[in-house]
């Protein structure tokens, strides 16, 4: 099963060199452990666009955040993991690396 971990920052490219190296290192141990799949940083909520194609006219395009917010998403990690628990326990590892609030979501 897959998992969206979802960095919860109210910054943007906040880290520091410490969080930087700890979470290539937990990076590491996810892909020593199989349970790498995918992961990235994003960019400020302000660079967003978002798009409404509902209906039948044209697309309506927004420029900054769905949502105005103090906290954002500001990085994810997509995990492989046989289980929530074990999921959860990575989290809890990732955000000891990053020195951030994750939120876990399984996929469908």
């Amino acid at each position: 099963m897959q998992y969206l971990i979802s960095v919860i920052d109210h910054r943007t490219g906040s880290s520091t060199a410490d969080e930087d190296a700890a979470i290539d290192a937990f990076n590491e141990q996810l892909v020593a452990g199989g349970h790498w799949v995918f992961a990235g940083g994003l960019s400020a909520p302000s660079d967003a666009t978002v798009i409404d194609a509902r209906g039948d006219g044209e697309p309506i395009f927004t420029d900054g955040p769905y949502l105005e917010s103090k906290e954002h998403m500001a990085g994810f990690w997509v995990f492989e993991a046989p289980d929530l628990d074990v999921a959860l326990k990575l989290a809890a590892a990732a955000s000891k690396a990053c020195n951030r609030r994750l939120e876990v979501r399984p996929f469908l």
